[in-house]
């Protein structure tokens, strides 16, 4: 048995229940597979998953990957939270291949996670990788660690965002990547991730 298998019987003895009980038998075997997925993101390598796969084209207007399922756990409650991810960049002489974009998001979702990072590595990923005019990157997740205890909000969405470049400076092109987000939708609050600190716009 793992040391990561011990652990989850331990566990289940400390909520009072029998590990050796038909029901929970293999319950820290599964435990084990399912956290050892969930947390694979520490092992990739990000390199593998471009896989060089950055081309050289004469394009400078924006592309954009909407509506990524993202799946990640909570680092404080290892609850799950969910949702969609939005990304756009602005070549300066290369793109990416598209398949590549969700594969980054995943990397860094499958951790142990809090959303304002996570749309943060996103952003600062491609960034690195693809030296773009801007990078752009909004999350819109829910947090079962706010729908099932604590406040036991169900409906509630958080929503962040991280906007390098030309989506930072220039209103025109945040608007334009926004709007292609959710066609003519109401306005509403983002929470904007930044080095230089947080701040909130309209959408």
């Amino acid at each position: 048995m793992s040391e990561m298998q011990d652990l989850v019987r331990q566990l289940l003895a400390a909520l009072g229940e029998d590990p050796d009980r038909e029901g929970l038998r293999e319950t820290p075997r599964r435990v084990d597979k399912s956290l050892t997925f969930l947390t694979s993101g520490y092992r990739a390598d990000i390199d593998q998953i471009v896989n060089g796969a950055l081309f050289t084209v004469e394009y400078n207007e924006m592309v954009m990957v909407r509506d990524i399922d993202v799946y990640s756990l909570c680092e404080h409650h290892l609850l799950p939270f969910f949702g969609k991810c939005h990304v756009a960049y602005i070549p300066d002489g290369r793109v990416i291949g598209l398949s590549k974009i969700p594969r980054i998001v995943d990397v860094f979702a499958r951790r142990l996670q809090v959303q304002e990072r996570l749309t943060m590595q996103i952003a600062e990923t491609l960034e690195a990788k693809l030296h773009p005019l801007g990078v752009a990157v909004v999350m819109e997740a829910t947090h079962l660690c706010m729908a099932m205890r604590g406040v036991e909000k169900q409906n509630s969405v958080t929503v962040t965002s991280a906007m390098r470049g030309v989506f930072h400076q220039d209103p025109r092109t945040r608007a334009e990547f926004l709007e292609l987000i959710h066609p003519g939708g109401p306005a509403g609050s983002v929470r904007r991730v930044s080095g230089g600190g947080d701040d909130s716009e309209s959408i």
